[in-house]
């Protein structure tokens, strides 16, 4: 684990851990707790995680998963009984624990911009690479060489870009591919949500890979650890750097047993 924020006391956050009551772990799914798989419905997470994840609940310890997947994608790859919070599609979707479901609706200029966007996409032959979820698509490249997924960006971009431009969307790179997305929710507005549900002294952690996950690592920076998971450390706003899966499931451990010694789980 590197320390990339000025200060940094990793151990001040188990002493909190341990001594309140609210607590709140916040995780992105794919590049963070799943390794990224070309075939996206076999990206199951790593071994041990769902694990520790069990122990965490057990704990007494709040976990949501933030996930840039539709939550109907992303429940059976999770694999978790009882499942935890799940935000989906950057925050549009939610599904409580109690499997009470709730979706931010779409405006009906940005929903017919889509609609143009998936027809486009379609046309061109493109749709092995296309994910469709609320309010947003996304073109996958992950798996091609580096110059068909270059061109096939390019071409993305040409299309997408004129669709979005004053219909409410915004076209945003992530981590093997781009996404349209409605404008309107990201993972930061969904931890700006969770952190305003909770109590003043909640100890909360956000855990991401990707740029995307920048929205979140912004707002919980000084209210809470924003942690990078990833191979290669890069430009960040987060104030952690761990490796996955190894240093990945040390913090969950840590987390998990902080929460069970004095005071944890009470």
């Amino acid at each position: 684990m590197k320390g990339l924020s000025p200060g940094l006391d990793i151990s001040r956050l188990w002493t909190l851990l341990r001594e309140r009551r609210e607590r709140v772990l916040l995780l992105d799914y794919d590049g963070t707790l799943a390794p990224f798989r070309v075939e996206r419905d076999k990206a199951v997470p790593y071994p041990g995680v769902r694990h520790a994840l069990k122990e965490i609940m057990a704990a007494g310890s709040r976990v949501v998963i933030i996930s840039g997947r539709s939550v109907k994608d992303l429940q059976p790859l999770l694999g978790l009984r009882p499942a935890p919070e799940i935000w989906g599609a950057h925050g549009r979707e939610r599904l409580y624990t109690t499997g009470i479901y709730r979706l931010v609706p779409v405006a009906a200029e940005a929903d017919e911009a889509l609609r143009e966007a998936l027809k486009w996409a379609r046309a061109s032959g493109l749709e092995s690479h296309l994910e469709s979820k609320p309010g947003c698509l996304a073109i996958h490249v992950r798996g091609l060489a580096p110059r068909q997924a270059d061109e096939m960006l390019v071409q993305v971009r040409k299309a997408w870009s004129p669709l979005g431009q004053g219909h409410g969307l915004e076209l945003r790179a992530f981590d093997g591919g781009l996404e349209l997305r409605a404008e309107g929710c990201n993972k930061g507005q969904a931890v700006e949500a969770i952190l305003r549900e909770s109590g003043p002294d909640v100890v909360a952690a956000y855990l991401g890979d990707d740029i995307t996950d920048e929205d979140a690592f912004r707002v919980i920076k000084g209210r809470g650890l924003g942690v990078l998971v990833r191979s290669k450390l890069r430009p960040t706003e987060a104030d952690l750097w761990i490796r996955p899966p190894e240093e990945l499931l040390q913090f969950l451990s840590k987390w998990a047993r902080a929460c069970r010694e004095k005071g944890g789980g009470k």
